[in-house]
C-alpha cells in the first residue's frame, strides 16, 4: 500500500483550500476581480489551478457572481456576515465549513502563487507548532506580508469569531493575537496582486 500523500509536514487528506474572491474590488472599478482575464482565462481560475495540487480539497468563498464562480466546480462558501467585512469574513467562511483540521487560503487576485506555497507554510506551522502561518516577502524595511496566503488550524476559528464578533476587521490584528509564524519566500513576483486594470494590463504584457 502507498504512503499517503503528503503536503510538507502534513498530509493532504487534512488540508482544504480556500481562494478568496469576496471582496468588493473596489480599486478595479467596482468589478468581481476574480472574474478578470489574463491570458484568456478569469484569475480565480489560475489561483485554483496552483492551489489545487497543494490540498485535498478546494473551495471558492464569494458573496456575488456565484454562479459564474460555482462554474469552476468548487462549492462557494459566502461570508457568514453581510456588507462585504473583509479578507477575514472569507477566512471565517471557510474555518466553519472545512471538514479538515487545516484551511490553506490564498486570494483570487494572486495568480502567480508558488506550487508549494501549502507546502512550506505546513513545514513551518508543524515545526513551531504555530496556529497559523503566513507568507512574507522582501527583508528590512521592504519586507512585506501577505497573511491571506495562510495555513490556519481549524481550531483558529473560536479566536475569529470573536474578533469579528467585536467589531474588528484588520487582518494583521487578529494575526498578530495568534501563535503564528511568518514564512520567507524568496520570489515577490509569486505574490503580485493584482488590485487594478492597469496592473492587470502590465502583467499580461509581461509574460
Amino acid at each position: 500500500m502507498s504512503a499517503p500523500l503528503t503536503i510538507g509536514a502534513i498530509a493532504a487528506s487534512h488540508i482544504t483550500g480556500l481562494v478568496l474572491a469576496g471582496g468588493r474590488g473596489t480599486r478595479m472599478g467596482g468589478v468581481d476581480k476574480g472574474l478578470q482575464e489574463l491570458h484568456g482565462k478569469p484569475l480565480a481560475q489560475h489561483v485554483l489551478e496552483r492551489l489545487a495540487p497543494q490540498v485535498c480539497t478546494l473551495a471558492i468563498n464569494a458573496n456575488r457572481s456565484q454562479l459564474r464562480y460555482a462554474a469552476f466546480g468548487y462549492p462557494i462558501w459566502h461570508d457568514l456576515s453581510p456588507d462585504f467585512p473583509g479578507p477575514l469574513a472569507g477566512l471565517q467562511a471557510g474555518l466553519a465549513h472545512c471538514g479538515t483540521p487545516f484551511l490553506a487560503s490564498a486570494p483570487c487576485d494572486s495568480p502567480l502563487i508558488p506550487y508549494d506555497l501549502v507546502a512550506r507554510l505546513a513545514d513551518e506551522l508543524v515545526a513551531s507548532g504555530a496556529d497559523a502561518a503566513f507568507a512574507v516577502t522582501g527583508k528590512a524595511d521592504k519586507k512585506q506580508r501577505h497573511p491571506v496566503c495562510s495555513l490556519l488550524r481549524k481550531s483558529a476559528q473560536a479566536s475569529l469569531d470573536a474578533f469579528l464578533a467585536a467589531g474588528e476587521r484588520k487582518m494583521g490584528l487578529w494575526f498578530a493575537s495568534l501563535n503564528c509564524v511568518e514564512v520567507d519566500f524568496p520570489d515577490e513576483h509569486a505574490f503580485r496582486n493584482i488590485n487594478t486594470g492597469l496592473e492587470l494590463q502590465q502583467l499580461e504584457q509581461e509574460q
